[in-house]
């Protein structure tokens, strides 16, 4: 694809990146068959390569409109068109470029702006997060059921391990999933424990993905540099990785040595830090698992978030585990795509989100499973707010054999 970037943009760095992306593109299509907006709306616009015309548009000094930004908001940010594309387009780091600049040329509205920055004031600060939740799971016996379903049930952490091992990992908390879920660490802490593993919960709060997703790019670094120093005396310690059980999480921080890549101060821990993340299918694949396998065969349904099929193309590695425990691995149509999820996306897209995961559902449930199984704290529950199958990670399945 020729590219003539526009002044404002061509000489930086993310120009220059923008521009190599561009020029693999060779207009193939093949990503269309793959695209989950595409698939539900059949606009050229709302799929990959519609979305890299408009971006290219706009980067050669085109004019940037509310429509533009519409068409890139919605946007999954999925990536299954990468694991598509035979040319290597690196299409999410495309699309976070194309959003911070029409962030930066088109004026959002006021209820827009609110949302936004509401998502941004209260998700990754835990101290502000849990209390509304708890505020509204309070009420939740009393709500409609609509709203009820938006508001997942309380629930309890098990027992975390203190134990001394000669090997020790660490472990990213998170924001959201402390919360929301906050026996999955406390499952992988006990699994962990079983195999001789340490697992240390170093840092609580976020990552940096919904600054980032939402185009606050400064305020993401913060997070990130923030998190490198909580981690690295760790490090020099002798950690051996650092874990992520939630996969949207790990995408992110397997990025840190690219997005801090021009910190002098930074980027040499934020590479260092990125080569150490792994995600816990990662960690345990090499592990000897024989004391998790089952005893009674279990019917689950794995979903595989996006973040880990395709952020860091682990596909099927967890299904190989499970199946090798003992698991009855359901079929499941159409695995390669997205449920809705997508961080905030089912916040900012409810009608599209809403009809994916509606879709997931049907396709995960068609197996008759006991169980979903999934890698991912939003889709995890996402998934649950409309089905009463129980959905887990998948590391909980295993602290319970």
């Amino acid at each position: 694809m020729q590219t003539h970037l526009a002044d404002f943009i061509r000489d930086t760095d993310k120009g220059r990146e923008a521009e190599a992306i561009l020029r693999k593109c060779v207009h193939c299509g093949f990503c269309t068959a793959t695209c989950p907006t595409y698939q539900l709306l059949g606009d050229e616009l709302d799929s990959p390569r519609g979305r890299i015309y408009l971006m290219k548009q706009v980067l050669e000094g085109g004019e940037a409109t509310a429509i533009t930004q519409r068409h890139l908001d919605r946007c999954l940010s999925c990536r299954n068109c990468e694991t598509t594309c035979p040319s290597g387009v690196q299409y999410g780091r495309l699309v976070d470029i194309g959003r911070e600049v029409l962030e930066e040329k088109v004026e959002r509205s006021a209820l827009d702006r609110f949302m936004r920055g509401a998502l941004r004031t209260v998700l990754p600060y835990r101290n502000r997060f849990t209390p509304l939740l708890r505020l509204g799971q309070a009420f939740r016996p009393i709500l409609p059921p609509p709203l009820k379903r938006t508001v997942p049930a309380r629930l309890r952490a098990g027992t975390w391990p203190e134990n001394a091992h000669g090997r020790t990992m660490l472990v990213l908390q998170g924001c959201v999933q402390p919360s929301l879920a906050p026996d999955i660490n406390a499952a992988a802490a006990r699994v962990f424990d079983r195999l001789g593993i340490r697992l240390v919960a170093a840092q609580d709060g976020c990552c940096g993905a919904v600054s980032h997703h939402l185009s606050a790019g400064d305020e993401a670094l913060h997070f990130m540099r923030r998190n490198i120093d909580t981690w690295w005396p760790y490090v020099e310690q002798g950690a051996e990785a650092i874990v992520m059980t939630a996969s949207g999480c790990g995408a992110v921080v397997k990025e840190y040595g690219h997005l801090l890549r021009d910190d002098a101060t930074y980027a040499e821990r934020a590479a260092r830090i990125a080569a150490l993340t792994r995600d816990i299918s990662e960690v345990l694949r090499d592990e000897d698992l024989t004391p998790f396998r089952l005893a009674k065969p279990q019917r689950v349904a794995f979903h595989p978030p996006c973040t880990l099929q395709h952020g860091q193309k682990l596909h099927g590695v967890v299904e190989a585990m499970l199946h090798g425990l003992g698991y009855q691995l359901t079929a499941v149509p159409d695995v390669h795509l997205c449920c809705g999820s997508a961080g905030t996306y089912s916040i900012l897209q409810p009608g599209i989100a809403t009809r994916l995961k509606r879709n997931k559902l049907q396709a995960l449930e068609s197996g008759a499973p006991e169980v979903i199984a999934t890698a991912n704290i939003g889709c995890l529950t996402h998934l649950q707010s409309e089905t009463e199958t129980p959905v887990k990670h998948w590391v909980e399945l295993l602290a319970a054999s």
